[in-house]
């Protein structure tokens, strides 16, 4: 029979999980109901995606404002700087709650017009405009608002440097794009980047500062009293109420070789399995890129490993089989598919394909699918993805 769909994908409505419940039962469960309920086929390399936020809560990685406190005062010792923190109520306002609680004075350096993610503080034709040079001019808070007023992010409606400034009274804000900067106010830092804090922590240490410490070494270490992360500290973490912070999910291999044990039992094929966070995509708009978490995918099985080897079919329809039609070309097509070399990297034939890690591409489709709100499909099936044209 001849096909007519490539990849199919789904989003898989499950029951709300509670913090101490079987994550990987409840997932499996979720996916062996739906396809019998839809009458789907499982075949090898099907994938299914799981949000890290069902991970998350169902392991109980919850931390409180008071326990970021308590690591932040028995890592400096006085008055300390927190370098590029994204503009995000979800991301960083109770991370920023919890730094304060510390007791100890801050200086936090934003970037600007807009911090890594793209949210803006202000519009960067306004830098043009008042003769402002980003590279080099270093702002205070009096200066900011002077130069930009009370600027509003366009979406969200908030003041972020008012928030901020409200939620740690003890803080004075300064604007510059060199990390460096800081250095005038303190030699203690927080490096509080996201995808940049490694290249800004030797920075750092070059210029002279004495202590340096990330947001993937604030909650580092196991202990049974409140919620952490080894890989990734509060990095990928998300406002859970008023004093709480959800963290990123640890032990993320167990679960998706947990789920991938009873999946290919029960169906009788290989099937993949990964955790997914904020897909790899930019707003081209708003200008934002998604990835606030500090990796798409914390955790796959090995068949998710890699990136695409594919041929780019217009490509070579437009020049190779130029002077073919119809049946003619399709079976030409399908026999170059068929005999393609195994590592194509750096020919023409893979002209406009996508050079990214696999888990990247499906973390991303797998984000989009699920959303961020309240369509309650937090498991994504996908079917065919590693399908190509010459596939039945």
């Amino acid at each position: 029979m001849k096909r007519y769909f490539g990849t199919v994908v789904r989003g898989i409505r499950t029951p709300i999980v509670k913090s101490g419940e079987d994550v990987a039962k409840i997932v499996t469960d979720s996916v062996i109901e739906a396809v019998r309920a839809e009458n789907i086929k499982m075949r090898d390399k099907d994938v299914v995606a799981v949000t890290e936020s069902l991970v998350a809560r169902a392991q109980n990685n919850y931390a409180s404002t008071h326990d970021i406190a308590c690591d932040v005062r028995s890592k400096f010792s006085k008055e300390f700087g927190v370098v590029f923190p994204i503009l995000s109520r979800n991301r960083f306002s109770i991370i920023l709650k919890g730094l304060a609680e510390s007791g100890l004075k801050m200086h936090i350096l934003l970037s600007y017009p807009s911090d890594e993610v793209g949210n803006h503080l202000m519009n960067e034709r306004d830098l043009f405009n008042k003769k402002i040079n980003p590279y080099t001019d270093v702002l205070d808070e009096d200066e900011y608002e002077k130069l930009f007023g009370k600027s509003v992010h366009p979406f969200t409606g908030i003041n972020y440097v008012d928030l901020y400034k409200s939620l740690a009274p003890n803080s004075e804000i300064h604007f510059s794009n060199d990390p460096r900067t800081i250095l005038k106010f303190t030699d203690e830092v927080l490096v509080a980047s996201i995808h940049t804090r490694d290249l800004v922590k030797d920075e750092l240490k070059e210029a002279g500062a004495k202590v340096v410490y990330g947001l993937d070494d604030l909650l580092s270490e196991k202990t049974d009293k409140h919620g952490y992360n080894e890989d990734y500290g509060v990095l990928g973490s998300n406002l859970a109420g008023d004093n709480d912070v959800k963290l990123f999910p640890r032990d993320g291999q167990q679960v998706v070789d947990k789920i991938k044990e009873i999946l290919d039992k029960e169906f009788g094929v290989n099937v993949e399995v990964m955790i997914y966070g904020d897909g790899a995509f930019k707003d081209p708009v708003g200008q934002i890129w998604e990835l606030a978490d500090p990796v798409v995918s914390p955790a796959h099985t090995a068949g998710l490993a890699g990136t695409p080897n594919e041929i780019k079919i217009k490509y070579i329809a437009d020049n190779d089989f130029k002077d073919l039609k119809g049946e003619e070309l399709r079976e030409a097509m399908v026999d170059k598919i068929e005999h393609k070399n195994k590592n194509l990297v750096g020919t023409n034939e893979t002209l406009g394909t996508t050079p990214r890690r696999i888990t990247d591409l499906i973390g991303s489709l797998s984000d989009l699918t699920s959303g961020s709100g309240d369509k309650g499909t937090p498991v994504v099936l996908i079917q065919g993805y590693f399908d190509n044209y010459s596939d039945n």
